[in-house]
């Protein structure tokens, strides 16, 4: 009689040297250590763009880990027709998005932290960027959120057509046409607000 053979352990995987799209298969199929290699991989990324795309740090804490949420609920949505990191970008933004329109009532508006000791010195300098500050923010509201959203991109984040329409799920020729019209009327704002 033979010995018997024991089943082999399945070796352990390295999950963070697994690429996003072996990851993203593992995780749809229920695995939760490759959705938490997937959330520990992009969470720097979610949480770098929530805060170039949101003013308020808390804002930004609050919709990466928001985004975040939503990637353990939503990764069966992702069919693959982009990249991984392009689905959680537009996620990202979205959510982004979302947390602004339920902040926009909110008054409190923090001073970045390398203002401070130039302000201590010009006092009406820390009003007036704030002032500025309030005025873009009031007039971005006022055009529609794809034309704001790419000008944001663009022009604040330095992000190229491409990758706003990759992000946005738009042909590129329309990420400049909400660019531009989006400029157009911003501008036309300021003016009427006597900051352009």
């Amino acid at each position: 009689m033979g010995r018997i053979r024991q089943p082999l352990r399945e070796r352990s995987l390295d999950y963070a040297s697994l690429s996003d799209p072996v990851l993203v298969t593992r995780a749809k199929a229920g695995d939760r250590e490759a959705l938490e290699a997937l959330c520990v991989r992009h969470a720097p990324r979610v949480e770098s763009l929530a805060r170039h795309l949101l003013r308020d740090p808390e804002d930004a804490g609050d919709a990466a880990q928001e985004a975040l949420a939503k990637l353990c609920v939503r990764l069966r949505q992702f069919r693959g027709e982009a990249q991984f990191s392009t689905w959680l970008h537009r996620l990202v933004v979205n959510t982004c998005r979302d947390v602004a329109e339920r902040q926009r009532t909110r008054t409190h508006d923090p001073l970045p932290e390398d203002l401070g000791a130039d302000l201590e010195q010009d006092p009406t300098r820390g009003v007036r960027i704030t002032e500025l500050r309030q005025e873009l923010c009031d007039s971005l509201a006022g055009i529609s959120p794809e034309q704001a959203q790419v000008i944001v991109l663009k022009d604040a984040l330095g992000y190229t057509f491409e990758e706003i329409a990759a992000a946005a799920g738009i042909p590129v020729g329309t990420a400049k046409c909400h660019a531009h019209r989006g400029r157009n009327r911003l501008r036309a704002r300021l003016e009427d607000r006597d900051v352009a």
